[in-house]
């Protein structure tokens, strides 16, 4: 990976950590954490993994995300001066939750 995607990467992932906390309504109890971005060579897509404590908040907070995503990705946009922008696509980071479910595994062993 060059060091400016690595660079990019790092910048979405701050901007998208305060664009969640001001502009994304979740209801109480739900935290939604960005876990990984990742932005393709061509800089037309970047992934961005998320995780939701509790992890059964998982459909909310991603339905949610996906009726805001215009607004997400707008303000995103005014945030950074470069082009192309790239196109938002958020997927559901389950990395806490099989980790759980595996530690439950050894415990019960």
């Amino acid at each position: 990976m060059s060091e400016r995607i690595t660079k990019l990467n790092k910048l979405f992932k701050e901007h998208l950590g305060e664009i969640f906390q001001r502009e994304l309504s979740l209801k109480p109890g739900v935290f939604l954490t960005i876990a990984k971005v990742d932005t393709t060579r061509d800089l037309r897509y970047t992934r961005v993994s998320i995780s939701v404590f509790p992890f059964k908040e998982s459909d909310y907070a991603i339905k949610t995300i996906g009726k805001e995503i215009y607004s997400i990705q707008g303000a995103l946009n005014k945030k950074l001066n470069m082009r192309p922008l790239p196109r938002l696509q958020f997927i559901l980071d389950s990395t806490e939750e099989e980790a759980d479910k595996i530690e439950k595994i050894l415990l019960d062993i």
